[in-house]
């Protein structure tokens, strides 16, 4: 058996096997319509543990001559597409694990022999694989395709998982410079490239600018910016977790606020593929990707000593979306100079999303969000916002109890927090105040931002899954008056998911006052 070499489709059957399988085998036709063709090296970079292996799995098992997959495919989403076999079982597949290479020359203190090794380890199986034709004990691996080539015409297909690893390590200058020129021979190569009926190379982030460029200036990337027709190929989209949700008794709306919020294009929604598993398994909503790894790894970008860093920390934690720039980001950690770098690098991580309409990016979902806590939780420079998060417990409490006027002062601290001198009148940041002060919420609302109505959409509202709690409706006045705010929610139509709260409802009205910089609250429970 070969492992790298035109493998079996052990892998791939595993992934199946799996009690909570997504098909994703569609991918195949839009790989197919780029094999052989000069759009056929394709990049396509993800977050972490949403998928990029199983993904590399499925297109080995179905391109590699070292198995017979028909059955399966026939019977998956690809199957129902006439032509689905095109290349199906027809191509020499090498497929390589880059982090599994790397953390094994680590252990056995290999890393400069890195390369080597890899070489060897394809010109063995190339010899067990083409027996007829002959091979050098010093030929690489682009001399070996391009032998078999050569002699018998038949094509291969390159797939590299987690081809960035030693981006991320930031491993020393010449290993580095040595993977350059294993990148180099493989898709620089003007006599090869006719051999490569499709390169496919996955990783966190998209290919590497100056350093890595000109090796891959081949590549047609499909990022978390810019996913163009794989948006939905990678992780599950909101239709996959709507049916998985109906399958296993699973809450939707909540799944929804837990680990939706990528949008990759208009029409196409990420959900962690991760954690709507987990939660699946456990029955219980909670942070499971993020548990994967430490919140250090978010934190060392947030705690940057970059201008305006903080004040958009704030604003993304209180619920809003702030303005980036992702264009000058150049894909390598030593490039992180600035704000926009640092929040580019995070939507590629996954702890951000990318608003690409309005130039914006955004904390995702809840999971997310409470990374974002933890990160900050004990650092001075945030410790006022710390407070405020810590304080909305008490918060929620007076609310339910109808103590309007705790309330009116705990929203003063919250937009004290959230705004700076220039924003402080600044509606949008009387929205975050607003969400920041209910932070605690989230335990136990699904918490809704302009909820739509039969009439326009109510600024907030918070709809319980847990037992004796009221719901509520919030409306926000900005140089008004609260009575206002609470007429104006009376005078709206509510959709069926606040029905059946009629007699445990509150109706908060919330007026700032711009002169005085201070809130005010009105608190009316709807008895019917």
């Amino acid at each position: 058996m070969r492992l790298y070499l035109n493998p079996n489709a052990d892998a791939f059957e595993q992934d199946k096997n799996t009690k909570i399988y997504v098909d994703k085998s569609k991918v195949i036709l839009e790989l197919n319509e780029l094999a052989n063709s000069r759009q056929n090296f394709v990049c396509l970079s993800r977050p972490r543990r949403f998928g990029k292996s199983m993904i590399g799995n499925l297109i080995s098992a179905y391109y590699s001559k070292g198995c017979d997959t028909r059955d399966v495919f026939s019977q998956m989403k690809v199957g129902e597409i006439d032509g689905f076999d095109k290349y199906l079982n027809k191509l020499n597949v090498i497929k390589l694990d880059m982090n599994g290479w790397y953390q094994r020359s680590i252990q056995k203190n290999r890393k400069d022999e890195l390369f080597t090794d890899i070489h060897n380890a394809l010109r063995e199986e190339f010899v067990e694989e083409f027996p007829t034709i002959k091979f050098d004990e010093n030929d690489v691996i682009d001399e070996c395709i391009l032998k078999v080539y050569a002699k018998t015409g038949e094509k291969f297909v390159f797939i590299i998982d987690e081809y960035d690893v030693l981006v991320r390590e930031q491993v020393s200058e010449t290993l580095f410079q040595t993977y350059l020129s294993f990148l180099n021979s493989l898709f620089k190569n003007g006599t090869l490239r006719p051999a490569l009926a499709l390169a496919y190379i996955t990783g966190i982030i998209p290919v590497v600018r100056d350093k890595v460029q000109s090796k891959l200036n081949e590549f047609r990337e499909y990022t978390m910016i810019d996913a163009q027709q794989f948006a939905g190929m990678i992780g599950f989209t909101k239709e996959e977790v709507i049916d998985l949700c109906k399958q296993y008794g699973l809450d939707i709306e909540e799944c929804k606020r837990w680990y939706d919020g990528y949008k990759m294009s208009p029409a196409v929604e990420l959900f962690n593929p991760l954690s709507v598993v987990r939660a699946i398994e456990s029955k219980e909503f909670d942070s499971y990707w993020t548990a994967t790894s430490s919140f250090e790894v978010l934190k060392d970008y947030i705690m940057m000593d970059f201008n305006g860093i903080k004040q958009d920390v704030i604003s993304m934690i209180s619920g809003a979306s702030v303005p980036v720039n992702v264009t000058k980001f150049k894909n390598t950690l030593d490039s992180i100079t600035n704000k926009d770098n640092a929040f580019t690098y995070l939507i590629h991580l996954g702890y951000l999303c990318y608003n690409s309409k309005d130039k914006t990016c955004h904390i995702p979902n809840e999971e997310v969000r409470r990374e974002w806590i933890n990160s900050i939780e004990d650092e001075e420079d945030y410790s006022k916002v710390m407070a405020v998060v810590n304080a909305s417990k008490r918060l929620l409490d007076d609310t339910i109890n109808g103590d309007e006027e705790a309330v009116a002062k705990a929203l003063d601290a919250s937009h004290t927090e959230v705004t700076s001198h220039w924003t402080y009148n600044n509606e949008h940041s009387l929205h975050s105040a607003i969400y920041l002060a209910y932070f605690y919420a989230n335990t136990k609302y699904t918490v809704i931002k302009e909820l739509a109505t039969g009439k326009g959409f109510a600024d907030m509202a918070l709809i319980p899954y847990v037992p004796n709690v009221p719901a509520m409706v919030i409306e926000l006045k900005h140089n008004n008056t609260t009575e206002t705010a609470i007429q104006q929610i009376k005078d709206k139509v509510y959709d069926e998911r606040l029905h059946h709260y009629r007699g445990n409802l509150l109706f908060v009205g919330i007026n700032y006052e711009e002169k005085t910089k201070t809130h005010t609250c009105k608190i009316e429970r709807l008895e019917v």
